[in-house]
């Protein structure tokens, strides 16, 4: 009973010092666990910590580094956005308009890629990524000095996202149209098919029993029946 009484004084003690302490509900500690996790998950996005420096201020995130993300991500569920492989980089030059048949060819991306990653990885960062397209921007713009090539290097590819292919469609050809025309056919194959075009079904494949009682070529099939069921006239008395 004193150890009851002594936690009762305790908790009036407490309500003094902090009026407002039972105004608010109590939340259980699963929640309170899963409120500390998204605070952790959404501070490393932005680029802070608690405590740290710049924590009041995240990192802002540029158009340049925003489509490197999407790049690196394209075609890969697994990916992070933080690097990219080879294959993204050789489409984020072809589709951002990088490749341009005369000063910078899909060989040269691959020669720049080659150079700028390190020897014992397959990706390249976001630092990397800018060094290589620095090295194609002074191919690209030979006229223009180091810092203006980067600078319209920069513009092709800000903002830009990967661009998704259509359904490929059939191209004709004169070989298959030659040999998808029913009208050329011959043989058993020529039975498949009507004038028209369209397959008979089971009629062009398997040869099908008449079982009418009628001889093959007998044009007046079904003439008896019509004159025994022929309906009787009256004659007028």
């Amino acid at each position: 009973m004193a150890d009851q009484k002594d936690n009762i004084d305790d908790f009036k003690v407490q309500t003094a010092k902090h009026p407002n302490i039972g105004s608010a509900p109590l939340r259980p500690h699963s929640e309170q666990s899963r409120d500390r996790a998204s605070k952790r998950l959404s501070t490393e996005s932005n680029g802070t910590s608690e405590g740290g420096v710049g924590s009041s201020t995240p990192v802002e995130v540029t158009a340049l580094e925003e489509s490197f993300r999407r790049f690196a991500i394209h075609g890969d569920t697994r990916a992070t956005g933080k690097d990219m492989h080879g294959k993204n980089w050789s489409k984020l030059c072809k589709d951002c308009g990088v490749i341009d048949g005369k000063n910078i060819t899909l060989t040269d991306v691959d020669i720049v890629f080659s150079k700028v990653k390190k020897k014992s990885c397959r990706t390249i960062t976001f630092d990397e990524f800018k060094v290589a397209l620095g090295e194609l921007a002074r191919k690209k713009y030979k006229e223009k000095t180091g810092e203006e090539a980067e600078a319209e290097v920069f513009k092709l590819i800000e903002g830009k996202a990967p661009i998704i292919a259509g359904v490929t469609r059939a191209v004709a050809s004169p070989t298959v149209s030659r040999l998808t025309d029913t009208t050329k056919f011959t043989g058993s194959h020529k039975e498949r098919f009507d004038d028209t075009g369209r397959g008979k079904g089971k009629a062009g494949r398997v040869d099908i029993v008449d079982t009418s009682g009628y001889v093959s070529g007998y044009k007046h099939q079904g003439s008896y029946e019509k004159k025994v069921n022929k309906p009787t006239v009256a004659k007028p008395m």
